[in-house]
Parts: C-alpha cells; sequence; structure tokens
C-alpha cells in the first residue's frame, strides 16, 4: 500500500493540505508523524485527552488514501476470538452432521484402526480450515489485498493480556493461528493505536510504535478548526467562542471541554443566530460544554468574568 500511494505521502506537507481540504485541520507534528509512520511502514501510538481528533485522524487517513478503515474497539475483556478470529461453529455443525451421514462411506474398505482412524484425521484437517475461519478485524487487515487503514481504537480500555497478544501483529504484521499456522500481511497495513491514557501501556507495545501526542490545540488552531468545521460562523463570534473555551480549560474542572464540544457548541450557536457572547446564552448552552453537572455549578458564578474579557 506504502508503494501504492507514494504520490499522496509525498511529503508532511502534501499530507497537512490535503487532509485541510477534507475538513481535518492538523498541526505540523500531526501530519509528521502520520507521513513518518506510512514511510516507515510502522504503527503510530496517538495518546491524548478524549476528543482532540485522534479516531478522526484514522478515519481522514483512510479516506484520503481512499483505503478501507478496519476499526477494533477495545474494552475490558477483549481476546483474540473477538479481535483476531473465531470460528463458524454453524457451518462445522453442519459439516460434522454430513460427516456423520456419510461415515460409512467413509469407513468402507478400511483395513485396520489405523487406517481409520487416518481417514478420520482427513476430515479432521477440514473440520479446522480456512473455510471455516471467520475473519475478525485484525486478520481482515493483514488479509486486505491492498491495504488497509487498521484503528484499535482505546487501547487503554483493554487487558494488558490483549495488549501483549498484539506485540507480533505490531512488530512483524502476522498473527499466528493455532490450527492453521502464521498469516503474514498481504499488503503491511497502516496502524493507529489511540489511547485516552486511562492506564499506562506496556514499554513493549511502545518500543514497536511511532508516538504522537495531540493536545488541545491552540487558540490560533482550534480558530482554524471551527471555521472548517462550521463556516457560516462569523469572525467575532469565532474568536469569542475559541477564547472562552480556552479560559474554561484553564480552570479545575473534571472534563474540560474537548474539541469535538467547541464544534458541537459552535453549530448550536449558529442555529440559535447567535451574534455575541453574552452571559444569558453561555448560560443556556453550557451543558453542551461541560458534561459534568459539578463544572456547570463552578463555571456559572464566574461567567462575568470569563465574558468580561472577551473581545467585543
Amino acid at each position: 500500500m506504502i508503494i501504492k500511494h507514494a504520490e499522496k505521502i509525498a511529503s508532511s506537507e502534501v499530507l497537512k493540505t490535503n487532509f485541510e481540504g477534507l475538513g481535518y485541520v492538523c498541526s505540523d507534528a500531526i501530519a509528521t508523524a502520520v507521513y513518518l509512520a506510512c514511510q516507515l511502514q510502522k504503527p503510530i501510538l496517538v495518546e491524548g485527552p478524549p476528543g482532540v481528533g485522534k479516531t478522526e485522524l484514522a478515519k481522514i487517513t483512510s479516506e484520503y488514501l481512499s483505503a478501507p478503515l478496519i476499526r477494533m474497539q477495545c474494552y475490558e475483556g477483549l481476546d483474540e476470538s473477538k479481535a483476531l478470529y473465531e470460528w463458524k461453529y454453524g457451518k462445522q455443525l453442519l459439516y460434522t452432521q454430513l460427516l456423520k451421514d456419510q461415515l460409512g462411506d467413509v469407513m468402507r474398505g478400511a483395513k485396520g484402526l489405523d487406517e481409520s482412524v487416518d481417514r478420520l484425521h482427513q476430515f479432521g484437517d477440514i473440520f479446522y480450515s480456512e473455510e471455516f475461519l471467520e475473519s475478525r478485524p485484525l486478520l481482515q487487515a493483514l488479509r486486505a489485498e491492498d491495504g488497509a487503514v487498521l484503528l484499535i481504537d482505546e487501547i487503554d480500555k483493554s487487558d494488558q493480556e490483549f495488549e501483549a497478544f498484539l506485540l507480533e501483529l505490531l512488530s512483524d504484521y502476522q498473527v499466528s493461528v493455532p490450527e492453521i499456522g502464521t498469516v503474514k500481511a498481504k499488503s503491511k497495513p497502516i496502524v493507529f493505536l489511540t489511547s485516552n491514557n486511562t492506564r499506562e501501556l506496556g514499554d513493549a507495545l511502545k518500543r514497536r510504535c511511532l508516538h504522537l501526542y495531540i493536545d488541545f490545540p491552540t487558540p490560533a488552531l482550534e480558530a482554524k478548526i471551527i471555521a472548517q468545521q462550521v463556516p457560516d460562523m462569523g469572525d467575532n463570534l469565532r474568536q469569542q467562542l475559541v477564547d472562552f473555551v480556552n479560559e474554561l480549560r484553564q480552570m479545575a474542572l473534571k472534563k474540560v471541554p474537548a474539541v469535538s464540544e467547541t464544534i458541537d457548541w459552535a453549530r448550536a450557536l449558529l442555529l440559535l443566530n447567535v451574534e455575541q457572547l453574552d452571559r444569558q446564552w453561555v448560560s443556556d448552552t453550557l451543558n453542551l460544554l461541560l458534561k459534568f453537572q459539578d463544572d456547570i455549578e463552578v463555571v456559572e458564578p464566574e461567567l462575568n468574568q470569563l465574558l468580561s474579557g472577551l473581545k467585543k
């Protein structure tokens, strides 16, 4: 896939410009990290607070490269049967019934126990074969003929055992299926792992990946993001919105607003025909920015002061 899309990933500047054309505004550091991950054929671990565009980065890369996006959402208790493969048990049961019906024909003419067992073993090999295998996200990504973008989302929510299970795939782009053997990638996928830092990831996983930390954007970059996502919003209101959100992020809140909340708030204000932030509009829509009532109760008494510093 790297060779096929070489012209699309000629440089980090090319990526940044074209990502922006598709609606994803990113920093030079983000574009450079994706460029290096593609060129070096290494997985990229994207960390940072929720809502800053980690998952969207994988999606936009898939869209830009016209490569299928294969997404695996991680959770506690995730194991290889859900992530790698499982057997088509219904089809195996039908095959067992067919074998039972034909058992007399299979054994006819067999001389002795050894020959009978050998004949049964031939059917056993078929029982655990490719045609009975149900591919899950990891195996699908390895089997994609022209490559794919594999998103392993919120890896920090999985168990350490599953994290260890991923190491073979992340280092060699292959996995081991006990009944079949080693399955190697037909075309190496571009692998994104995302983490919200709910737990510390192991050194072995981090060594196999390029690292990218996406923090909350600077006010200038966030204004550019809002202009891209909510183009009908006026310059003055957009700047007030960005400055207000930036002030909230300096406060001791349970969850400060992320970029996704800023975009939702901007769209809501536009829908409400707001031309300038004032206490009433902010108070009525504060629940779009803050997801905990405790945070709202902390911010509301400070609204006059927060709004007084905004450019009119």
